[in-house]
């Protein structure tokens, strides 16, 4: 298949499993974490479907356009290993959902940086709160939930239980 329609089912898929995760948590309050901003087209849609829900995004990098990028109180640079071990300070309360997608070519570095991403959520996360990511993760007690109809790509979604962090 060629790129160009591997990016489309790719992002479709994303969008799909977004709203999903946004209709889960509608009546749940708390912030959202935003893991890779990248070009902030993920944020920019958590933006218009989750109103007016505090988003923090954090990534190594800015590479998303300006209006697309956090204000500063909301937008965390630095590396994962450093900075998401910081979420409940930088937070101040246990997110309700947290978007994971910093995927690469390299599948071995993807895994090794899923398994630490994973750690990190599963100690801030509140009871219930989902977790939707371009890579597996494993936390204890993850159940995984199904994807919405419609996605034509590997993405991957969990429920995490009560009482995990």
């Amino acid at each position: 298949m060629n790129r160009l329609t591997n990016m489309i089912k790719r992002l479709e898929t994303q969008r799909l499993c977004l709203n999903e995760a946004a209709r889960l948590i509608q009546s749940v309050p708390g912030p959202v974490v935003e893991i890779g901003l990248g070009k902030g087209r993920t944020y920019s849609h958590l933006r218009e479907i989750l109103g007016t829900r505090e988003i923090y995004a954090f990534d190594g990098s800015i590479h998303a356009p300006a209006d697309a990028v956090p204000d500063s109180d909301h937008m965390i640079v630095g590396d994962f290993k450093q900075t998401l071990p910081q979420i409940p300070e930088i937070v101040g309360a246990a997110p309700v959902f947290a978007h994971a997608d910093f995927g690469s070519e390299d599948r071995a570095a993807d895994a090794v940086l899923a398994s630490e991403v994973a750690a990190s959520l599963a100690a801030c996360l509140a009871p219930n709160s989902v977790v939707a990511s371009d890579r597996a993760m494993e936390g204890q007690g993850w159940a995984v939930l199904p994807l919405p109809d419609g996605c034509l790509w590997p993405y991957f979604m969990y429920r995490i239980p009560a009482g995990s962090a």
